[in-house]
């Protein structure tokens, strides 16, 4: 599997002031390069009546897509320091559109930059970040009596269940780091008194707040 990478759990939004120019960001998470793209004709279309709608994107779980858009402001004073946000934040499925209201006063090249790197900065600050690291995933099935002692347990290992399916039994996958898949098995059977099974199905990336 490929190393850890970082991505935005959960997109935000900040804004700023200068020069009574209004800067707003917002961070979304995206898959793909069209998701992206509709992201921004979102943001586009609801801010219709502003001066400037730039972006940057990453896409990839080794940042292997990377594009920015300046919307008319002078090239490489917006998308592109926003891109750097971005890169400086290990960060990937990820993107960025910052809106901007024109005050009336002309910035600079200098304050175009800080002002486009210290929205997206903001906005970033507000997002939900996670590392996604090589672990394994674990599916596990066991009966209604069980199950609920049994994500109690997962949950505190700072893992959260997925899949949950319920039918004449309960299953649920974990992602998890592997140096915790024997501790999972052996706790699932005694707390099922051996009526549950945990198996390792194949090799996944788990979240973690910590690098």
């Amino acid at each position: 599997m490929a190393d850890s990478y970082r991505i935005l759990s959960k997109g935000a939004e900040a804004e700023i002031e200068e020069k009574k120019s209004r800067f707003i960001c917002v961070t979304f998470p995206v898959e793909s390069e069209e998701e992206a793209r509709a992201r921004i004709e979102e943001v586009k279309k609801k801010h219709y009546d502003a001066r400037h709608n730039c972006f940057a994107y990453i896409i990839g779980k080794k940042q292997e897509i990377m594009r920015y858009g300046d919307d008319g402001e002078p090239q490489g004073t917006a998308g592109r320091p926003m891109l750097e946000v971005l890169t400086g934040e290990n960060l990937c499925n990820t993107l960025a559109v910052v809106t901007r209201y024109f005050g009336g006063t002309l910035l600079g090249t200098g304050g175009l930059v800080r002002a486009y790197t210290g929205v997206t900065q903001a906005a970033l600050s507000e997002s939900e970040l996670t590392w996604m690291k090589p672990g394994i995933k674990l599916h596990i099935t066991a009966d209604y009596s069980n199950m609920e002692k049994i994500k109690y347990f997962i949950e505190t290992k700072s893992l959260t269940p997925t899949n949950l399916e319920y039918g004449a039994d309960v299953q649920m996958d974990v992602l998890s780091p592997a140096d915790l898949a024997e501790e999972i098995q052996k706790t699932v059977t005694e707390l099922s008194g051996g009526k549950a099974t945990c198996q390792i199905v194949g090799e996944a990336y788990y979240p973690s707040t910590d690098n």
